[in-house]
């Protein structure tokens, strides 16, 4: 084929990329540009905005709040992708390799919707739900640490700064979990059963089979969970704003809901602007740099 061919070919797949091409730019290309365009301003939301340049990235870089919004927000990147991903292989890897071949579907099926539950709860009701469960004076949690002798260890755990950020944390793994178990379990589909016979048959343990068949047969779909629930990550907003609204003393911050404390609360338009588009600069980022190692990681076609 020439190269002549090879351009015309690709020539006529552009009509059809041209709805999603008007698609993104009416949802995510305009307002994006329109979100740069206010972070160069200094503008409360009324009024005409004054132009100020780079003045606001210039404060962002020197602001320790935001700084300390972007630490927090990477121990929650830990709490939404890299746990659970590590959980939901794991618990894949248990469902189909020994309950679904020693039980049949069925139970592993429920188990699967069980574990899958928090993900189709609303996030505001599950947040609204553990803060319930972890109130200092009725929560559930104090009440069962009282009732097993552990008194001591009954806590304010939302309240105070130094188990806050952890507390959210272990709410946002429970909550993670069932999105990465569902994506490998269905990858895990797509595996020749006759790998894992063999290796059974060589005496391989369910933690070498673990390890050398199935972490290597689904890793497309690890990369795919890692970038998506990363992204999800940074951008995590209704849990913080549920649990905690950033504190106690910013102990829980993190940059989107830093950005909209700025926006709403400070009414500072153009400064949560500049958060907004350094977030979305990362992620952007990020996403390129998850793509490149998927791309690199995955053999040539023979």
């Amino acid at each position: 084929m020439t190269a002549a061919t090879r351009t015309r070919e690709r020539l006529g797949y552009l009509p059809y990329l041209v709805p999603g091409l008007v698609l993104f730019t009416g949802v995510i290309g305009a307002p994006f540009a329109m979100n740069v365009a206010v972070s160069l301003t200094e503008w409360d939301g009324v009024g005409t905005p004054a132009w100020a340049a780079l003045a606001n990235y210039r404060e962002l870089a020197g602001d320790g709040e935001f700084w300390s919004s972007f630490r927090n927000n990477v121990l929650v990147i830990v709490a939404m992708a890299i746990v659970p991903t590590g959980i939901g292989l794991v618990l894949a890897a248990l469902l189909t390799d020994l309950v679904d071949r020693h039980f049949g579907p069925r139970p592993a099926s429920v188990l699967r919707a069980c574990l899958y539950l928090p993900q189709v709860l609303p996030v505001v009701i599950a947040g609204v739900v553990w803060s319930w469960l972890l109130d200092p004076d009725d929560g559930a949690v104090n009440a069962v640490l009282g009732a097993v002798g552990l008194d001591a260890l009954a806590h304010d755990w939302l309240g105070d700064p130094a188990t806050a950020l952890w507390t959210v944390m272990v709410v946002m793994v429970w909550v993670q979990i069932g999105f990465p178990l569902v994506v490998f379990m269905s990858g895990l589909q797509r595996v020749d059963p006759s790998l894992y016979e063999a290796a059974e048959i060589d005496g391989a343990s369910w933690a070498r089979r673990f390890r050398h068949v199935t972490v290597p047969q689904i890793r497309p779909e690890i990369f795919v969970v890692l970038l998506w629930t990363t992204i999800a990550a940074l951008k995590v907003f209704v849990p913080i704003y549920v649990l905690t609204k950033g504190g106690p003393g910013g102990a829980t911050n993190v940059p989107s809901y830093y950005s909209y404390q700025n926006f709403f609360d400070k009414t500072d338009v153009g400064y949560g602007a500049a958060i907004s588009t350094v977030l979305t600069l990362i992620i952007v980022a990020l996403t390129v740099v998850f793509l490149r190692a998927q791309n690199a990681a995955e053999p040539e076609p023979s």
